[in-house]
């Protein structure tokens, strides 16, 4: 009854028994069963009494004190009990405590299931694992056998109590969630079964494994998700150990390492994953990633294309539609090939290599880049994502493909391209210009660059195909350069501020558009060290280099740093080479090409006059502006409205008097008060209305105001001609020319017609499109300023064209615009302006008569005005 926790039927079975016979085990009976009823003093009687039939021996006193702690022990005394047995085990004078540790294990186990099912798991385990520490037998010991009497006393299963205390240990542990001791622990079980035992916990073994490596694999995911690679490996590691691992763990494992850059063994992995399950893709895309990752990018991309045959070939719709996600190798190269075909359209055909000192083609070029670590790292990586990555494409084809441009002052000797072509340039004799080439290819090399472009023999100057498209394109190679390293073989090392200013470089025509043109640009003194020891990425932000250039050029700062080609401003840029020098006299013309953003023929031996007016009547024609025709000196032959010598821009342009705001409304309301508003809008209308100048045949058809010259007088001034002129219209004015003047007067005219020309500028109109001010500063960023003849003349915004009715018979908000802006334009009108002059031909054209000095003149009135705004056809 007691094993049954009937603790009064228990006892009086007990007292039955001693009623009968007095005994050893009828004591100890009633002694467990008062303990039952916790009935603690009157079980200590019980368990004294029992004493008296021990006869002296030990250990059957000691089995009786044993007792005494179990029976305290099931009426929940369980630290008094446990405590007993301890005290009894150190005590005792026989070093045989085999019995002690028997049954304080078997508490602790107890107390352990106990705290199990109450979810208790921490003191489970604490309590299993002093049931071990206890436990001094093997799984193979006897000991149900030995202690028969607590099997028949209380019940207990001796012959499980090895494995029971280990097999919990582990699961307590686990449950506890201190994997690392459960693992030990479960290898410390497994190392001390006997193969009956082994066998006979198969199945629970099995499960431990199974469920260890859930819930490694489990936290592992997490880990590997949360980027903790190094728990990630542990975790996954843990499970594999345990002989359990599925693909999956070793897979992520695998990814876990590559998150390490531990790419060997990530390899192993992914090569297990292959082994385990043949069929499918994942331990390719594994396998692919460990060898990219590792540098073995051939073998990368062979393992790239078998994952892709096993998802070609899944027998699964889901599998199979992952197909899609990945791009072939060849459709990647492909990309890759047009990034590359993209980035050199505006590179130069022929580059050197500054790692092996060998002029390159196109062709080369691109062979390398496809032999390079590079290019096999770009096409690996790329085949892994979804997309074609073109960004990184294009990153990766611009870092390789950059190049560095020279921009210097041809002296001496300078090698050509058959002095380098199949050769090491660094193997070459070190003198003159080659000594040259071997610096800046070094220089480049050592900053990074693989590519760099020199004009002396990078070019086939025997070939006119090539130098017509290297001429046409140099400006934009300038453009694109990743760096521009400008040398001043005349500037000494350490030299003070002021050495660039005086450097033959800046005489020179070609170099302007190598400064412009480039974003990066970078000064070096004759011994190739940085000029004023700026060691800044980029000398165009330097405040102290770019005003040494702005003094030395003349050109604006806003230029210098961000100069955007374009036929605005024409004069101004005309200006800043009139001073410039070419070897070739067509080149100063050609060296224009870029900073117009223009495209012509290259014919050298046109001789200059013919190439700088093709460039100018380009010009002129193209964008409108007609600041070009603003110059002093002689005319050129290709036609008389152009000079002959871009020096003739070199003087500064006639600027007449500014008009503030303040200014032209005194203007416009002394007009008001003079002039009818009906002759100004005449006026509006007759200059909105004219055609823009063009080229013909070398003809200029110039839309202009013509002023009829009614006399000229001689009045000389040194060795100049000065004459005394009078125009209908204008006041009287002086003109200086070399030329010489037929003087004639009214009363005694000419047979031949003089003009005093104002080129008509059609700014003045103050349409929308060219209200406000202009400059490159304000252009978009993938902008020129050139504007095609259409969009300078058809003036979209002209109030005269969307008038409903036109001209007088408008609506009143239109009126009272168009009124205001025909009277600012007239006050303008009557300001002075640059004007030039032009003779009657017999054929019915004009020539300009060329003067030394500027000619300014100023309309005296304007109701003369409206009948002298035609366009004139000028040879």
């Amino acid at each position: 009854m007691a094993r049954k926790a009937d603790w009064d039927r228990a006892l009086d079975d007990a007292l039955k028994s001693i009623s009968i016979q007095p005994s050893l085990m009828g004591c100890i009976s009633k002694g467990i069963a008062h303990c039952g009823k916790r009935q603690f003093q009157d079980a200590m009687k019980a368990f004294d009494l029992a004493f008296m039939f021990v006869d002296e021996d030990l250990n059957k006193t000691r089995l009786l004190l044993l007792i005494k702690a179990i029976a305290l022990f099931n009426a929940n005394q369980h630290e008094e009990a446990i405590s007993r047995v301890q005290e009894l085990a150190t005590t005792r004078p026989d070093p045989n405590t085999l019995a002690c540790n028997v049954v304080e294990a078997y508490l602790h186990v107890q107390l352990g299931m106990n705290a199990l099912d109450d979810a208790r798991h921490h003191e489970a385990a604490g309590h299993f694992i002093a049931a071990v520490k206890t436990i001094n037998f093997s799984s193979t010991s006897a000991i149900h056998s030995k202690y028969d009497i607590f099997v028949v006393l209380f019940g207990w299963d001796l012959k499980s109590l090895w494995l029971t205390a280990h097999q919990h240990r582990c699961r307590s542990l686990f449950q506890a969630g201190r994997l690392a001791e459960a693992l030990r622990s479960y290898r410390y079980l497994m190392d001390e079964s006997d193969d009956a035992t082994k066998a006979s916990c198969l199945d629970w073994s099995t499960e431990f494994k199974q469920d260890y490596s859930v819930l490694h694999a489990a936290k592992g995911d997490d880990a590997l998700a949360a980027g903790n690679y190094d728990r990630a490996i542990e975790l996954y590691s843990a499970a594999i150990d345990l002989d359990l691992a599925t693909d999956t763990i070793f897979a992520n494992r695998s990814k876990a390492r590559s998150g390490k850059m531990l790419w060997d063994d990530a390899l192993l992995d992914a090569q297990t994953v292959i082994k385990l399950t043949p069929s499918s893709h994942i331990g390719y895309q594994l396998q692919h990633a460990a060898l990219h990752g590792a540098q073995r990018y051939d073998e990368a991309i062979e393992a790239f294309k078998i994952m892709l045959s096993k998802l070609e070939n899944a027998p699964d719709t889901e599998t199979t539609k992952l197909r899609q996600q990945y791009v072939n190798p060849s459709e990647a190269e492909m990309a890759i090939q047009e990034t590359i075909k993209a980035q050199l359209d505006d590179a130069p055909h022929r580059l050197l290599n500054t790692f092996t000192g060998r002029l390159c083609n196109r062709e080369v070029q691109i062979d390398a880049f496809k032999r390079s670590t590079e290019y096999k790292e770009l096409l690996s990586s790329t085949l892994a994502h979804v997309d074609l990555r073109m960004e990184r494409i294009k990153d990766v084809v611009e870092t390789y493909f950059r190049y560095v441009m020279l921009s210097h002052r041809w002296e001496g000797k300078e090698p050509l391209l058959h002095d380098i072509q199949g050769k090491l340039v660094y193997d070459l004799d070190p003198v003159g210009g080659i000594a040259k080439l071997q610096s800046f290819c070094a220089t480049a090399r050592d900053m990074g660059y693989r590519w760099t472009w020199v004009d002396t023999c990078c070019i086939d100057q025997t070939n006119n195909v090539e130098v017509q498209l290297s001429v046409n394109s140099m400006f934009i190679w300038y453009h694109h350069s990743a760096l521009t390293i400008i040398y001043l073989s005349d500037v000494p090392p350490s030299s003070q501020p002021g050495a660039l200013a005086s450097s033959a470089w800046n005489t020179r025509g070609w170099t302007v558009q190598e400064f412009l043109a480039p974003k990066f640009v970078l000064f070096y003194q004759k011994d190739w060290s940085l000029y004023l020891n700026d060691r800044s990425p980029n000398h165009k932000d330097s405040l102290a280099i770019m005003q040494e250039m702005g003094d030395a050029t003349g050109i604006d700062a806003q230029a210098l740093v961000a100069f955007r080609p374009g036929m605005r401003h024409a004069r101004e840029k005309l200006q800043w080479v009139s001073a410039r020098v070419t070897t070739w006299p067509e080149d100063i013309a050609y060296s224009l090409f870029g900073i117009f953003g223009v495209n012509l023929p290259v014919i050298y031996g046109e001789k200059k006059q013919r190439a700088l007016g093709r460039l100018l009547e380009k010009v002129v024609a193209q964008s409108g502006d007609i600041s070009a025709l603003d110059w002093v000196g002689k005319s050129s032959e290709f036609n008389s409205c152009l000079p002959a010598n871009i020096t003739s821009y070199k003087a500064l342009p006639y600027t007449p008097p500014s008009l503030s705001e303040g200014d032209i409304q005194m203007s416009i309301s002394l007009l008001r008060q003079t002039v009818a508003v009906d002759l100004a809008l005449k006026l509006y209308a007759l200059l909105d209305d004219l055609k823009a100048p063009r080229f013909a045949d070398c003809r200029l058809h110039l839309p202009c105001i013509a002023f009829h010259v009614t006399a000229v007088e001689r009045s000389r001034a040194q060795d100049q001609e000065m004459y005394e002129v009078k125009a209908d219209g204008l006041h009287d004015l002086l003109i200086t020319t070399k030329d010489k003047l037929i003087q004639f007067s009214s009363p005694r005219p000419t047979m031949q017609t003089f003009l005093l020309v104002r080129p008509w500028n059609r700014y003045l109109l103050e349409l929308p499109d060219f209200a406000g001010p202009s400059g490159l500063a304000e252009l978009p960023d993938d902008a020129d300023d050139t504007q095609s003849e259409e969009d300078y003349w058809s003036a979209p915004g002209s109030p005269l064209q969307d008038s409903p009715g036109g001209f007088p018979e408008a609506q009143e908000s239109v009126d009272s615009k168009l009124s205001d802006r025909a009277l600012r334009l007239t006050a303008r009108l009557t300001q002075p302006f640059g004007a030039f002059l032009l003779a009657h031909q017999r054929g019915g054209e004009y020539k300009r008569i060329a003067s030394d000095h500027d000619i300014i003149a100023q309309v005296r009135d304007l109701s003369s005005i409206p009948d002298m705004v035609k366009t004139l056809e000028i040879l």
